[in-house]
């Protein structure tokens, strides 16, 4: 008798969760985020057109291996960076919220579930407990002066790809402390950005405010989000935010930055997780040499902006 229930209530569950689109392990009464990346060197809430993304920059560096550094000239430079500001935002259904916690302080990191909000009553789970779904996602504290705060791991990365498709240079961010930062530049077309009043106002007022438990280091739970029509943005004055392309040769090469690559957090839609930039690199005066000299900073043109897609070359 138990087995013949626990055959028709599996056959019952798999009916359920056949017919709830978009994804398998989401109820169809719950609302998804939609991370959107906007094109590397577009400032937060821009449209993704070339001629507006200006926040970036070439910045020679004394130092090859510090987070960050102070351009300086070629003739004391032994290292070349291609900085530029990062954006992701969500253009979903509804907020993406994320809750790490942990056992004690003695462990180094958070596990991290993601909670979504139920489409029927508006309710938004409060807490790790409350959240619906487990992720592979975990955090960290920096204990970096830049920062001393919780870092949500891996959640974005960049790189610079060759025409042919190779990567030529990868980051070395991989920290990130997720909050409403900016509007992005067509909320007026999404159907549930936070309002005055409710769960979504509420949630978009702490995320408005959020440090991620500044020099908290000892704090057994973290949150971190991007309410419906925010987006969180990284200048390109942070610590890793940029490429070392001292050795990289004179060139066209794609910029492309992906915002949850590994598909660890649920969302309506993977297709808009990439975007990039096509851009050329020259060396009026050559290339540095096997001394490490560098005889001028290279020229950077920015060609053409492809939000939406992994390759623009």
């Amino acid at each position: 008798m138990f087995r013949k229930f626990a055959v028709l209530a599996l056959a019952a569950l798999t009916a359920v969760v056949s017919a709830s689109a978009p994804r398998a392990d989401a109820a169809p009464n719950l609302l998804l985020p939609d991370l959107r990346q906007a094109p590397p060197g577009c400032a937060g809430g821009s449209s993704g057109e070339l001629p507006l993304c200006t926040a970036w920059d070439v910045c020679l560096v004394i130092d090859p291996a510090a987070p960050n550094g102070r351009c300086v000239a070629p003739s004391v430079a032994k290292a070349v960076r291609l900085r530029f500001t990062s954006s992701e935002e969500n253009v979903g259904d509804g907020p993406l919220l994320l809750y790490g916690r942990r056992d004690s302080t003695k462990q180094a990191n958070m596990t991290v579930r993601q909670a979504l909000r139920n489409g029927t009553d508006g309710a938004i789970p409060g807490s790790y407990a409350a959240a619906q779904r487990a992720t592979g996602a975990y955090t960290y504290y920096e204990p970096a002066l830049a920062h001393q705060h919780w870092h949500l791991m891996n959640f974005e990365h960049f790189s610079l790809v060759s025409r042919q498709g190779k990567t030529i240079v990868t980051d070395r961010k991989n920290g990130f402390c997720l909050g409403d930062r900016f509007e992005v530049h067509d909320a007026d077309r999404l159907a549930n950005v936070p309002g005055d009043s409710g769960p979504d106002a509420d949630l978009a007022e702490t995320l408005r405010e959020n440090m991620c438990r500044h020099h908290e280091p000892t704090v057994l739970e973290v949150l971190e989000g991007i309410s419906v029509g925010s987006g969180d943005d990284y200048k390109y004055t942070v610590d890793f935010q940029w490429l070392d392309i001292t050795h990289v040769p004179t060139g066209t090469y794609d910029l492309v930055n992906t915002v949850n690559g590994d598909r660890t957090l649920l969302e309506t839609n993977y297709r808009n997780n990439s975007s990039s930039v096509a851009l050329s690199i020259s060396w009026p005066q050559g290339m540095p040499g096997a001394d490490g000299t560098i005889p001028a900073a290279p020229i950077i043109r920015m060609m053409r902006s492809c939000p939406g897609q992994p390759s623009c070359a």
